[in-house]
């Protein structure tokens, strides 16, 4: 939709956040649920007056803004070469996507009732249904972006700066028993730090696809090490453990070398 709208990224992480506020406040309403998958996710920094916990509020919606929606777009279009931002579906394309993200929101949102059998209560849904709205709303009013005095840094600074912020970020997930002040902290500096950092370079002369591969590459390798400290959520051995981690690895890496090819076969 942004792309046949003639939008730009702004508008399409706009549209991330307002996808992810609906997932984990309609569907899965983990931001709710002070026992979701029985993990106690709320307990740090909660907040009574809004039932959310601080922390996975800043994390969840970063995850579905950045990894869920904003890299996979930013990787297929930059492998797309010249056809980046020209529209990939018409009409009866775009009834299908939408019929099948009813179907999955609504079969996502019955299993997750099945497994807890949690409500969020009236005025916190009404508050989630207004919050996506008014992204939305926004995402397609923003203004058009200005060109800024100066020359973007080099794609090199940029792939620096996402994987800093990445790993302030994953740092969060990583070491156990964090201040609560320490984890809202590092999570808003990555976050504000790496927002920032994009809009402002983004909108300086020479901006071109490296600098988009760049920042979508620090992200999807932020992902990619930071598998190597997670665990499965189904049983499974070590090894089997280790080869997905690489497999997986490996090839987000080559994605971003085809694409890294494909962008600069363009410049």
């Amino acid at each position: 939709m942004a792309r046949r709208k003639g939008l730009g990224w702004p508008s399409i992480v706009l549209m991330a956040l307002a996808y992810g506020v609906f997932e984990e406040g309609i569907m899965t309403r983990s931001l709710f649920n002070p026992d979701y998958a029985g993990q106690r996710l709320l307990d740090p920094g909660y907040v009574s007056a809004l039932g959310i916990g601080v922390p996975w509020t800043l994390l969840v919606l970063a995850l579905h803004t950045v990894w869920s929606v904003s890299v996979p777009i930013a990787v297929m279009e930059e492998l797309a070469g010249e056809r980046r931002t020209t529209p990939w579906l018409g009409r009866a394309g775009l009834s299908v996507a939408a019929a099948l993200a009813v179907l999955g929101a609504a079969s996502t949102t019955l299993f997750s009732y099945q497994s807890g059998h949690f409500l969020a209560s009236v005025p916190q849904l009404v508050s989630i249904v207004v919050i996506v709205v008014l992204l939305v709303v926004a995402a397609f009013r923003l203004p058009r972006p200005r060109r800024a005095a100066g020359r973007a840094p080099s794609p090199w600074l940029v792939l620096g700066a996402a994987l800093v912020a990445g790993l302030v970020f994953e740092l969060q997930t990583v070491i156990q028993g964090l201040p609560v002040w320490l984890t809202i902290a590092g999570l808003v500096a990555a976050e504000a730090g790496i927002a920032w950092a994009a809009l402002t370079w983004a909108a300086r002369e020479g901006w071109d696809g490296r600098h988009r591969m760049a920042l979508a590459g620090g992200a999807l390798l932020t992902y990619a090490w930071h598998a190597f400290f997670s665990h499965p959520l189904v049983p499974s051995s070590l090894g089997l453990d280790l080869a997905s981690h690489l497999v997986f690895g490996l090839g987000a890496v080559a994605l971003l070398v085809v694409a890294l090819q494909r962008v600069k076969s363009n410049v």
